[in-house]
């Protein structure tokens, strides 16, 4: 059973790591997932009320706080979640942004007054000369103190984890901070003492050891780095709160013939609903009446707005462009098909990618080794320079580290990336999945309904003798309108395309095995296979030539003949999609490897792979089959399946990665890893090159925040000062701050990420309506 919480007083990577140790270590918890960017935690537990208190309890133990999110309706877990993460991130903007302007108005007059009288700067008499340096020292101290007031949350949290053996980074920021500070005050002691016994020189010496300046610009800079980083992480859930801000806030109701305007979260399901032209649908349902003209581009992509009639299905955040309609809610709240995919998309980011898992155990042990090695620095420097030297060196490394960096580099990204996958209509259930999908070697696709349509169509119209094509149609629509075979709605579906006149077939009989029969204008009319026209006495050499022509392409021959003479072939084929050979050109310009899958015969499978462009065919394949041969390329690299049907669940479940195709089966989505919500395969490539780029800005940001740490913590700690390179604490700070906004800009790149081969983005999520409920539901 899963519970989710929220968590209080997270800071940084080390923060997460303390969290998730704390509540693996309760017994009941099987799993911990815990989400630094989003302030969140998702526990795997026994189901036990016992145990979810007992998590609350170790996680304040640790130093944190995790409160258990409600759960129930949608409603009243809205209610229990309070603010959403936007407004969460909004929040944190506004309190960095306070505690920044009150720390520049008072650091910034300090920096001036303590460095005034090293660069000749302009100052009052009152701060000039020997005899008043303790007013200069003590004003120093004032402006100090409401930087350390502002930013108190540094020292509350920060020796709280220290006291608890688990010290995060503000733990680093406290004690850097703290430790100039305590610093400073001996060194206006020092002075003091020194004015009192007449010692000018000894006390201007103390003055010149006062550090208040260092200890609010620590404060300051890292606050002003918090206040970007905060910006920047807020710009990570872009894409969750666009998916939001689809849906209409109110919806016109109907209650006893009278129309009120209500909020869209009091809606219930059978709540009958007007919709007008210009409005956007409050919420999935079904119309009851009237007759509108819907633009689904929001959820489909499609530009053409689609008639809706009584009894069709509308989407929740489509826009009715004209006309007029009532509807019934089928759907509303957390239940609708926007927010199933929202949902999605804000659960895959609440997951750890493998990758992820090995950043955390580095921050673990990241922050105890910085204030190791910030002690061992420091007993250095008194053996090597002076006690001041000592301070400087042992701050500087405090807060130049940065386990912030670490514990923001795989999160950010895989927030992002997950996003502009929703946008692209590619939507990925987990940050493992994102992960394994980047590394695959070869791609195992499905035939029917994944490479090819997935339905019969006509593909030819042959007219024979003196029949022309308009005749072979006719006959068609009358015979083809009394039959169920899924042949004869291919052949309807075209004769309607073609507007072909209807007529009524008299005598109408099926011959099984065979085709149909009947009575045409008074003709005898047949349609069928060879066998049937040879029964009837129809001459079938005008049918063989055609014929075998037509199955070696793979396509599905039917034979009119009309008063015993041949007429007609109209063939059928299930087509390839359009998409289908450009897409296994793109996975092949990837290096990726594609197998097709299929249950059909062997010559129907080569002539689609001479269409298409497979590597390889497996023809005649049962579905257990499939689970095999899957199971099989598996061992031989990383291998993604896809496909669509009941029949393939086995293998998209075995697969390192299954992908499921949008117009799929609720069961095939529910075992796959990701869900492309357009038929296109083209989306396959889409996934695996989002992917890619993703794990690449992850290596790229763990890359920088291990190099950052490895080169400046040595820096700091005045390895380099024989040569001249060293920093002070206030560099340090600054560094520090600059390390976290760059992961988080880096990651933000993904935003603009579009895949390496052309695609329109106005038909990113084409495809979706039909499949956007199911594929929702089903993950």
């Amino acid at each position: 059973m899963e519970q989710a919480f929220d968590v209080t007083g997270m800071t940084c990577a080390a923060c997460s790591a303390r969290v998730t140790k704390a509540t693996e270590g309760v017994a009941g918890v099987d799993k911990a997932v815990v989400n630094l960017l989003k302030n969140s935690m998702v526990v795997d537990y026994d189901g036990n009320p016992d145990t979810v208190r007992a998590i609350s309890a170790a996680v304040e133990k640790a130093g944190y706080g995790a409160i258990p999110r409600a759960a129930g309706g949608a409603q009243a877990a809205a209610a229990a979640q309070g603010p959403t993460t936007a407004e969460r991130a909004q929040a944190a903007i506004a309190e960095k942004k306070r505690q920044l302007i009150v720390s520049l108005i008072f650091t910034v007059p300090l920096f001036y007054l303590s460095m005034g009288h090293m660069m000749g700067w302009p100052l009052p008499d009152i701060f000039l000369g020997h005899d008043h340096m303790l007013i200069t020292a003590l004003t120093e101290l004032l402006l100090l103190v409401p930087v350390i007031f502002v930013n108190w949350h540094y020292f509350r949290t920060g020796f709280k984890t220290l006291f608890h053996g688990a010290p995060n980074m503000d733990a680093l920021i406290a004690l850097g901070s703290a430790a100039s500070t305590a610093y400073g005050i001996a060194a206006l002691y020092r002075m003091s003492y020194a004015m009192g016994q007449l010692d000018l020189d000894a006390a201007h010496t103390a003055f010149m050891d006062l550090s208040f300046e260092g200890a609010a610009m620590i404060l300051t800079l890292i606050t002003m780095g918090k206040f970007f980083e905060a910006r920047a992480k807020g710009k990570t859930t872009d894409a969750i709160n666009s998916l939001m801000d689809l849906a209409p806030k109110t919806a016109v109701r109907v209650v006893d013939g009278v129309e009120e305007e209500v909020p869209v979260d009091q809606l219930a399901v059978g709540d009958v609903l007007v919709v007008k032209a210009g409005q956007a649908i409050p919420t999935d349902g079904e119309v009851v009446e009237g007759i509108a003209s819907v633009d689904e581009s929001v959820i489909t992509g499609e530009s053409m707005p689609v008639e809706k009639t009584a009894g069709d299905t509308v989407t929740g955040a489509t826009m009715n462009k004209s006309g007029w309609f009532t509807m019934k809610a089928t759907a509303v709240g957390a239940d609708t098909a926007l927010s199933r995919i929202v949902k999605l998309v804000d659960d895959a980011t609440s997951t750890k990618a493998p990758i992820e898992r090995k950043a955390d155990q580095i921050a673990g042990i990241f922050v105890p080794a910085v204030i190791a090695i910030a002690l061992a620095v420091f007993v250095i420097w008194l053996f090597v320079g002076s006690f001041g030297d000592a301070v400087n060196h042992a701050v500087s490394v405090l807060v130049i580290s940065c386990p912030c960096a670490l514990g923001l580099a795989t999160p950010t990204a895989v927030m992002v990336g997950t996003g502009r996958g929703a946008k692209l209509g590619v939507l990925i259930k987990s940050a493992e999945s994102l992960e394994t999908a980047g590394e695959t070697q070869t791609v195992v696709l499905d035939k029917t309904g994944t490479i090819t349509q997935g339905a019969p169509r006509v593909t030819d119209v042959i007219a024979l003798g003196d029949a022309v094509e308009d005749d072979v149609l006719y006959v068609a629509n009358a015979l083809e309108s009394r039959s169920e075979h899924p042949l004869a709605q291919a052949v309807m579906d075209r004769v309607r395309e073609d507007g072909t006149t209807s007529i009524e077939v008299d005598d109408f009989r099926t011959v099984p095995g065979r085709g149909v029969a009947g009575t045409v204008a008074g003709m005898a009319c047949l349609a069928g296979n060879l066998g049937l026209m040879r029964e009837a006495g129809v001459p079938t050499e005008a049918f063989e030539a055609e014929a075998d022509r037509l199955a070696a392409q793979g396509k599905t021959p039917l034979l009119f003949a009309v008063a015993g003479q041949p007429a007609g072939i109209i063939a059928c084929a299930d087509t390839v999609k359009p998409t289908s050979k450009r897409a296994i050109e793109e996975l092949h310009g990837m290096g990726i490897r594609t197998v097709m899958l299929t249950g059909d015969n062997e010559r129907t499978a080569r002539v689609v792979q001479e269409e298409v462009g497979v590597d390889e065919v497996f023809a005649g394949v049962l579905p257990e089959g499939k689970e095999e041969r899957v199971r099989a390329l598996c061992a031989q690299g990383k291998t993604a399946m896809v496909g669509d049907g009941v029949n393939d669940a086995p293998a998209l479940a075995r697969a390192d990665t299954g992908i499921a195709i949008g117009a799929g089966t609720d069961i095939a989505m529910e075992a796959a890893d990701i869900v492309l919500m357009r038929s296109d395969l083209q989306d396959v490539a889409v996934a695996l090159d989002l992917s890619r780029a993703t794990m690449r800005n992850i290596k790229q940001n763990l890359f920088w925040a291990l190099f950052y740490n490895v080169i400046c913590i040595p820096l700091a700690a005045g390895a380099f000062s024989a040569w001249g390179l060293t920093i002070n604490p206030m560099i340090s700070a600054a560094a520090m701050g600059f390390s976290s906004i760059f992961v988080v800009s880096n990651a933000l790149r993904l935003r603009g990420w579009k895949p390496a081969f052309a695609m329109e983005e106005g038909a990113a999520t084409a495809g979706m309506a039909p499949a956007a409920s199911r594929a929702a539901e089903a993950a």
